[in-house]
């Protein structure tokens, strides 16, 4: 399921993230952190995993996430390996692949398997030609160039790629998640059921009895899925 997320962040809080970026990034080669098969088609800049920078604009954005009822609902993360800050400019891509299915946090231990990765645009459409996130799923295809603070989250099982892009730059913020709920059709389930309680809340109040039958099914099935 890929699950698109608009408005997590105002254009003026986008900006204020772009401007660190673009004064006071150290940008490297993005070839430090992909595997040996990403590598050979991985063209990109990135910010070391250990730099302040990146760690204090990945901390805001992940406060902001902590408090987005869309997100928490369509990922359940259990835990979150931090994120990382990308650019793309002219002639950059990043061919096909799948995600690193494990990752470790510098100075952790503790294994993070990637349930989901999700991409938070930090450019908007028109300040780049070429550089769609590429998905492919059961249905095929799926291009995906949203919006600066938009966010798209998809399975890290997916195969997917970013095309080249042939002018200007292309700025993002990448990671992964472990979710409490292992299952892409079972986290897809918990999601739609989810809408539907807050639909239904909106509309008829959170005491009607259908509204707190439908919820109390929902949090039977975390209990019978969730991994914490």
């Amino acid at each position: 399921m890929i699950i698109p997320i608009q408005g997590v962040f105002s254009l003026e809080d986008v900006g204020k993230i772009r401007s660190h970026l673009d004064s006071s990034a150290d940008w490297q080669n993005g070839n430090a952190t992909a595997g040996d098969q990403a590598r050979q088609v991985k063209q990109n800049q990135q910010l070391p995993l250990d730099s302040k920078l990146a760690q204090q604009l990945g901390d805001i954005i992940l406060n902001t996430l902590s408090q987005h009822p869309t997100f928490i609902s369509a990922a359940l993360p259990l835990r979150i390996f931090p994120p990382m800050f990308n650019r793309y400019r002219t002639g950059e891509t990043y061919g096909l692949h799948v995600d690193n299915a494990i990752r470790y946090v510098p100075g952790n231990s503790t294994p993070i398997r990637t349930d989901l990765s999700a991409t938070m645009f930090l450019c908007d459409p028109e300040e780049y030609e070429g550089g769609e996130l590429v998905i492919e799923d059961n249905f095929g295809s799926q291009r995906i160039k949203l919006n600066a603070g938009d966010l798209v989250l998809y399975p890290s099982t997916s195969l997917h790629t970013v095309t080249p892009v042939s002018q200007g730059t292309r700025t993002c913020a990448v990671f992964w998640l472990q979710s409490m709920v292992r299952s892409n059709q079972q986290r897809e389930t918990l999601f739609d059921l989810d809408q539907s309680v807050q639909a239904l809340t909106t509309e008829l109040g959170a005491s009607h009895a259908e509204v707190v039958r439908l919820s109390g099914t929902y949090h039977n099935l975390i209990r019978q899925w969730a991994d914490t």
